[in-house]
């Protein structure tokens, strides 16, 4: 997502655009962890399942809120070809200081719908890479007052570009926008109202017959990027692929802007059927 907010810690951001850059990165089988979406979309009237555990150590800022802890789940259907509807919801833990008062709330966040259109696929010879179109509703289901939601309806569309690079190489661009709502989950996201554009990069490389591994920086902003209004991340993530069809996935974040964990870690399985 660029014109990104100012940031307090830079040393790991060139370290992970210059890995990138390298193509050190892989072509996943399954798009979690990824933040930065595929162009992919679960095939004609099958299932794909996706879950997830994401513990973020936070910002100083987020206090009196130090940790969070989010189980995500998610079911993807090949409604049509080329089609793929979807709908995935969080299980959301955080931990405040004790002094607060406000305990450990946990509860159901923001449950979130989808539609995704593969409508160009790649075509070995060209230049063009494949483009993918995706857009999501998310109704507030979550408790505002516990912060396990935000309160507020968002409607997101999102672009995907995703290339070829070598044999065992790709690369993945987002670029998108929430129009309405904001980008939290619990407490981590941005909290502004409004519209909010995000982008993303990913690069993936195959190690290995079962071994991904790749980096990806991934931001959002809004016009006014004051306190709290900007969010920007990279990542180090992989699957291993367990047996046919099945994968685990893994993840270690670093945030670099007040939106973001200041770290986390992630784990997780991805499921075709």
């Amino acid at each position: 997502m660029s014109g990104l907010p100012a940031i307090r810690r830079l040393p790991l951001l060139p370290v992970i655009i210059g890995l990138a850059m390298l193509a050190l990165v892989p072509a996943a089988r399954a798009q979690q962890p990824f933040f930065t979406d595929d162009a992919d979309v679960a095939y004609y009237h099958k299932w794909h399942f996706e879950t997830n555990n994401e513990y973020d150590v936070l910002p100083f800022s987020s206090r009196p809120s130090v940790h969070q802890d989010t189980q995500t789940i998610k079911f993807s259907f090949g409604a049509f070809h080329n089609v793929e509807v979807g709908m995935d919801f969080p299980l959301i833990t955080i931990f405040n200081v004790s002094e607060s008062g406000l305990g450990s709330p946990f509860g159901l966040g923001d449950t979130d719908y989808s539609v995704k259109y593969n409508f160009h696929k790649e075509k070995e010879g060209s230049w063009w890479p494949a483009m993918t179109a995706s857009f999501n509703f998310e109704p507030p289901t979550g408790d505002a007052s516990k912060q396990l939601g935000s309160g507020l309806t968002d409607y997101y569309l999102n672009g995907i570009l995703q290339k070829t690079l070598t044999p065992k190489t790709q690369l993945h661009v987002n670029f998108g926008a929430t129009f309405a709502g904001n980008t939290l989950t619990g407490v981590v996201g941005i909290k502004t109202r409004g519209t909010i554009f995000t982008g993303g990069t990913s690069v993936v490389h195959q190690f290995t017959e079962k071994l991904d591994l790749g980096v990806e920086v991934y931001g959002g902003y809004t016009a006014n990027l004051a306190l709290g209004r900007g969010e920007l991340q990279e990542q180090i993530a992989g699957n291993y692929e367990i047996v046919k069809k099945l994968t685990i996935d893994f993840g270690l974040v670093s945030g670099e802007a007040v939106g973001s964990p200041h770290f986390g870690f992630i784990l997780g399985f991805s499921k075709d059927f």
